[in-house]
């Protein structure tokens, strides 16, 4: 593992090259932390991954031979799918040489191990659709034996967004405010457009000044680590416009009808994966 933690030669395999597998292989590229030639993607129907095979991506559909070829495996497929897959690569993982990370919902570091062995290292990660962009949040996880593996999960995530260590039952929530969180975020946005248009500006107007406008209330958060109320304060004036579309929006559910979405969407990452061996 030392070359993993020095982040100089360490191989990635991405098992399950949809759009978060791919995501990461573009992100983790865009870091330039590792060239593509160093991370293999496969999935079922590979024509899907041309783009990437151009892009000199390793890519296929063998599983087991991108486990041997590689050092950090990332495991990107739906819940339905996970015990297969685990059971295909489980006699290629070496723990003295493998990390597995998993971002797949609901699917417990035990549940993992009781497939792939006590001594693999397993490391749960819930990154985003960011990563393409390296502008993740990586909710990383790992039982105590895997806590030395975190580093490295931590050092390929690094380089696509920011990431955070958080206790594994705190994983679905993660999942429905990090992960989900993209979807919500956007809708809102377009929300936010659609309003524009009925105010008079072009739908292509609309999404740019809308999703700018979120791009930088965001940065402002983050650049003044300041609470979202303080920042509102400063925009809004009695009697003014910005007050009175906030009560407004209040008055039809804003604020509670993301806060029961988020609710709800952590409930469903929490059940989304059983294995056979489930009641």
């Amino acid at each position: 593992m030392s070359e993993a933690k020095e982040g100089k030669e360490t191989r990635l395999a991405i098992l399950g090259g949809g759009h978060l597998g791919v995501a990461i292989a573009r992100g983790v590229v865009r870091s330039s932390r590792f060239p593509p030639g160093r991370v293999r993607v496969t999935r079922r129907h590979v024509g899907y991954l041309n783009e990437l095979a151009e892009q000199g991506h390793p890519v296929g559909s063998d599983n087991r031979e991108a486990v041997r070829e590689s050092d950090v495996i990332i495991v990107c497929v739906l819940p339905q799918q996970l015990d297969v897959l685990l059971d295909e690569i489980a006699p290629e993982l070496d723990p003295e040489r493998h990390v597995l990370v998993s971002t797949t919902s609901g699917a417990s570091i035990k549940a993992i191990r009781a497939r792939v062995g006590e001594r693999i290292p397993v490391v749960r990660a819930m990154p985003n659709l960011g990563v393409q962009i390296r502008e993740s949040m990586t909710c990383l996880a790992a039982d105590p034996i895997s806590e030395r593996a975190l580093d490295v999960v931590e050092e390929v995530f690094g380089g696509v967004g920011e990431t955070i260590r958080i206790e594994e039952e705190q994983m679905s929530p993660a999942t429905a405010l990090c992960a989900c969180g993209i979807a919500f975020f956007l809708r809102a946005i377009r929300a936010a457009a659609q309003g524009g248009n009925e105010i008079g500006f072009h739908a292509d107007e609309a999404i740019q000044m809308a999703a700018q406008t979120a791009k930088g209330a965001a940065e402002l958060l983050l650049a003044n680590q300041s609470h979202p109320e303080t920042e509102i304060d400063k925009v809004t004036t009695p009697n003014g416009c910005t007050i009175a579309g906030l009560n407004d929006m209040e008055n039809r559910g804003f604020s509670s009808a993301l806060i029961r979405g988020i609710v709800t969407s952590s409930r469903r990452a929490a059940v989304l994966y059983r294995s056979e061996g489930d009641s």
